[in-house]
């Protein structure tokens, strides 16, 4: 055989080293595409719905987000049962303990004046809001938490509640449990309805929104204004173990109900009664 016809032909050689050259470029392509890219990853598809006023997802934002799958459950208080009828009284709370409660505010006037009081005691109290008071004066139910307070929900505009609509009756409690959540962090697990007027309606609507019903033993009808010593012996003639006492810190002139409190207060711890408030639920 002639050596010209075992060599291959210029032609062929030209083919191979195109496809030898194709083959590298494959492997290397390949290679990069393996590499983690420099610029910032891809965001999530978006969600169903208007997404016009969604910002878009910096790659710093993106990057820094915290990861959420380690961090601790956050648990929240089960819901009280339905009640048919409102706590009087808390005998629970000890064999000589009295409940001081007082409605319808806060009011920049009068609420300062018993917290002011209650502070000089080391005592605890239950204040029941109404929204449109506690919208306007979140200072003081700041102030009302740092001393340890209750702050429980009176609804938004005091209505009687056994004749108002569901849907109101919704809003008048939700409102109210909206402000108080949002300054001190968490909402209200007591409630009271305007007049001690409950019913089915109103036992089912605050028990959905987390909260138990509590009434009163002793009302002192601070309202009516019957004069500042008649407040007092009206609490100090009902004192007993587990009474719930009713007074006001707004809603009208409750300057009786101020002056009154600095009288029997101090009574009440010299005749051995603890003045508590009900115990958190868990």
């Amino acid at each position: 055989m002639k050596r010209d016809q075992m060599l291959p032909s210029r032609r062929t050689l030209l083919r191979i080293t195109g496809c030898l050259a194709a083959a590298a470029a494959v492997r290397v392509l390949t290679a990069e595409d393996t590499v983690a890219p420099a610029t910032a990853p891809r965001a999530a598809p978006p969600a169903a719905g208007p997404q016009a006023a969604v910002p878009p997802v910096r790659a710093s934002a993106y990057r820094l987000e915290p990861m959420t799958a380690y961090t601790p459950p956050r648990y929240h208080t089960a819901l009280p049962p339905v009640r048919t009828k409102p706590f009087l009284s808390m005998p629970q709370l000890g064999e000589r303990s009295m409940v001081l409660t007082f409605d319808d505010g806060p009011d920049p006037r009068y609420t300062p004046g018993i917290l002011k009081t209650l502070r000089e005691h080391d005592v605890r109290a239950v204040f029941f809001l109404c929204g449109e008071m506690a919208t306007d004066n979140r200072d003081l139910l700041r102030e009302m938490r740092d001393d340890g307070h209750v702050v429980g929900n009176h609804t938004w505009t005091h209505p009687q509640l056994n004749k108002t609509p569901s849907a109101q009756i919704r809003s008048e409690i939700g409102r109210t449990s909206e402000v108080i959540e949002q300054t001190l962090g968490e909402p209200p697990q007591w409630f009271r309805a305007p007049y001690g007027a409950w019913n089915r309606n109103v036992f089912e609507i605050q028990a959905e929104m987390g909260m138990e019903p509590l009434a009163w033993t002793v009302d002192t009808l601070d309202w009516t204004t019957p004069g500042t010593p008649t407040i007092i012996s009206r609490v100090l003639e009902g004192a007993a173990p587990g009474v719930v006492v009713l007074s006001h810190d707004a809603g009208g002139d409750r300057s009786q109900s101020v002056a009154a409190l600095r009288s029997y207060l101090p009574e009440l711890l010299k005749q051995g009664y603890e003045l508590k408030v009900p115990p958190r639920r868990r």
